[in-house]
């Protein structure tokens, strides 16, 4: 077996040697040349190679440099009586050391019997042990030698009774197959439904019966037990909600490592989740909306925000990223602080690339050069990936099941319900057991979209942001208009926004034929004078049996354009009955209007019936507290299957939505009592 070597030694200042039966201190190093000192106090001059060579020469103790300085952290820890002990053990260790306890006066001279110059060293530890001992201390001389040495090796810290600073284990003393067993049954059961601490009990009892047999390991009692998994389970959500232990499992083992972007647009993260706010939708039934919403990683600015029905689609997350590319303009009602020329954006020297930010909010156009997407079928379709490969938009998907790689966005939604859905008329809360019993929806869709949009321009994009901080003024937040406008100066950067053309390129496209009455699309009929010379002609367009290409906005039926292969330009042609509706609408709100109409026996296929259909449906929308009656109206008239008619209401109150419908309806109808248990019972 081969013997490991030994690090040499070194001679240094405060060693002590012994020379010919004598001690001495080293005092002095130059050179070759040795200074020492006895304990006497005579000073010699040595040569070191003469010094290394004398006869009974011996290293007797190397002099490890001044105390270590104390972990002031770990002191504050420990028990003040145990603190106090130490500082005591201080002083005496010092005065034997040295002559003089750490807290005596520069110009004090040593007692007698700890005079180093008079005593030798083993003569001053059993003079402190004599006086440890009549101050009631259970102390020795080879207790003061083990102290001094730890007081020269970790300082005061070394004189702590580490009995009491020691560490509890949070398993304590349990068996660590027992310890095992638990951890394994914990990490099986976070997909499963949340159940009792008696069940975990029951399957860490059969796991190490099977493992180990039937009364190998013995199980701590019931209390013990329970404490066990109190601390092995601590921040877990193991007998809390399923969602929250599912999310945490789904939490990267290793540390995080934040995204980073030093220019605007450098990532994008884009996201869809429900909001906690219910609206009115235009059919009259009240939902809960979905919120996408897209937002730049190095600003914080949402660069555009969408509320739909629930069900998002892929046209949606592309109308969505076309908005971002476009000014957002100001609305009326809006407050001239709101406006950009009134942040610190440089307003002036963006309005030289476009003129429609003279009239635009405070919002920054940001032209995103990545996005962030997770795996929903939304943000995965060719529809999405289309448009922004149309735009030279690079896509990077996250890890499946992992938000955290998209925190920023998941953070926002955070914050959108704290800043602004709590404070809105409708709001549900983010489960049932925080919802109030009489939560009504007060707002419509498009109502609650307008105040989103302007809190995002009035709150969101004024507001300091924690995460927002400039390096070179760590101690102030920023907002996100004032980190667009600091990174816009260090970058260099120049957004070009979408122009109108551009975005009608990303609008959901149809392919249909102009007859002599317009374009026809899903029974509604677009019409105008700029298409008499396309009508009844090929478009040239051979793959489409030459039918004309037509784009639509789907959440605003009430025109499409159509693309002239012959010059190129678009041609918008209004929809023939769009003096009826006075307010835009969507595709399902036409939709729902044909079903209303074709479940009561009526032609679906009329446009001036559905047009005025869908004028009613908004304007009980907008009826304020009422709308909410009517939609609970409805929904208990409407029956499963279709009838002929429904009754009509009385002279005093017409229902608006079912107006022309009852027109129509028979007279003769016996409408069916409600079924009273009570009274039923009664008579028998």
């Amino acid at each position: 077996m081969t013997r490991r070597p030994q690090a040499r030694a070194a001679l240094r200042v405060g060693d002590r040697v012994r020379i010919d039966g004598r001690l001495h201190t080293v005092v002095g190093l130059s050179g070759t040349t040795v200074r020492l000192a006895d304990e006497v106090g005579t000073a010699s001059l040595v040569l070191f190679s003469h010094l290394l060579t004398s006869e009974g020469f011996e290293l007797v103790e190397q002099h490890h440099g001044p105390p270590r300085m104390p972990p002031f952290a770990l002191l504050d820890m420990v028990p003040k009586q145990e603190a106090e002990r130490a500082a005591d053990w201080e002083r005496h260790v010092t005065e034997v050391e040295f002559g003089r306890p750490v807290d005596a006066a520069p110009d004090a001279r040593p007692l007698p019997e700890y005079d180093p110059a008079t005593r030798t060293l083993q003569e001053r530890e059993a003079a402190k042990a004599v006086e440890l001992i009549a101050l009631g201390w259970k102390a020795s001389p080879i207790t003061v030698r083990r102290m001094r040495k730890r007081y020269r090796e970790q300082g005061l810290w070394g004189l702590v009774d580490h009995r009491r600073t020691r560490l509890s284990s949070p398993t304590g003393r349990t068996d660590e197959l027992v310890v095992s067993a638990v951890a394994e049954v914990l990490a099986a059961q976070v997909q499963e439904s949340t159940g009792t601490r008696s069940r975990l009990r029951r399957r860490v009892e059969a796991l190490l019966a099977e493992r180990h047999g039937p009364g190998t390991v013995s199980m701590p009692s019931k209390s013990t037990f329970y404490r066990l998994v109190e601390a092995m389970s601590e921040g877990t959500h193991a007998f809390g909600e399923a969602t929250s232990r599912r999310s945490q499992a789904r939490r990267p083992q290793g540390a995080f490592t934040p995204s980073a972007a030093c220019r605007p647009g450098e990532m994008v993260q884009i996201d869809t989740t429900p909001l906690d706010v219910l609206v009115v939708l235009e059919d009259g039934v009240t939902s809960r909306p979905e919120l996408t919403i897209a937002v730049d990683l190095a600003t914080r600015t949402i660069c555009a925000a969408a509320l739909r029905p629930a069900g998002t689609k892929a046209v949606d997350a592309a109308l969505l990223l076309a908005k971002m590319l476009v000014p957002e303009p100001m609305r009326p009602g809006w407050a001239d602080a709101l406006a950009m020329s009134s942040t610190l954006v440089p307003h002036t020297r963006l309005l030289d690339v476009d003129a429609r930010l003279e009239l635009a909010a405070a919002k920054p156009v940001i032209v995103p050069e990545t996005i962030g997407i997770d795996h929903g079928k939304v943000f995965v379709s060719d529809t999405f990936i289309s448009a922004c490969r149309s735009l030279g938009v690079s896509v990077q998907p996250s890890r499946p099941a992992t938000p955290t790689d998209k925190g920023v966005v998941e953070r926002t939604f955070s914050s959108i319900n704290t800043l602004f859905c709590q404070h809105v008329a409708g709001y549900t809360g983010p489960n049932v057991t925080r919802r109030g019993t009489q939560v009504e929806a007060v707002w419509t869709l498009a109502e609650l979209d307008d105040l989103l949009q302007e809190w995002i321009v009035a709150c969101w994009q004024q507001r300091p942001h924690d995460g927002l901080r400039s390096p070179f003024l760590p101690g102030r937040a920023m907002s996100p208009n004032d980190a667009y406008a600091l990174l816009v100066a260090r970058t260099g950067y120049l957004p070009m926004p979408l122009s109108g053309e551009d975005y009608l390129e990303l609008l959901p496209v149809v392919w249909r034929s102009v007859n002599d009455y317009g374009i026809r699309i899903d029974h509604r009929t677009y019409n105008c004078a700029e298409l008499n010379p396309l009508r009844r002609r090929p478009s040239g367009v051979d793959d489409k049996g030459g039918l004309w290409e037509v784009h639509y906005d789907p959440y605003d039926l009430s025109q499409v354009w159509v693309r002239d292969t012959r010059t190129g330009r678009w041609i918008t042609a209004p929809w023939t009955h769009r003096h009826l509706v006075t307010a835009p609408f969507a595709d399902f709100t036409w939709r729902r209007a044909r079903e209303l109409l074709a479940l009561r026996g009526r032609d679906d296929t009329d446009q001036a019936t559905v047009a005025d259909a869908v004028e009613r449906l908004l304007t009980r929308a907008e009826a304020g507290p009422d709308r909410r009656v009517a939609a609970r109206t409805r929904a208990a008239l409407e029956p499963a299957r279709p009838v002929p008619a429904l009754p009509p209401a009385p002279p005093d109150e017409p229902d608006v939505e079912d107006e022309n419908v009852m027109q129509n309806a028979p007279s003769n109808v016996i409408p069916f009592g409600i079924f009273d248990a009570f009274t039923d019972g009664n008579r028998l």
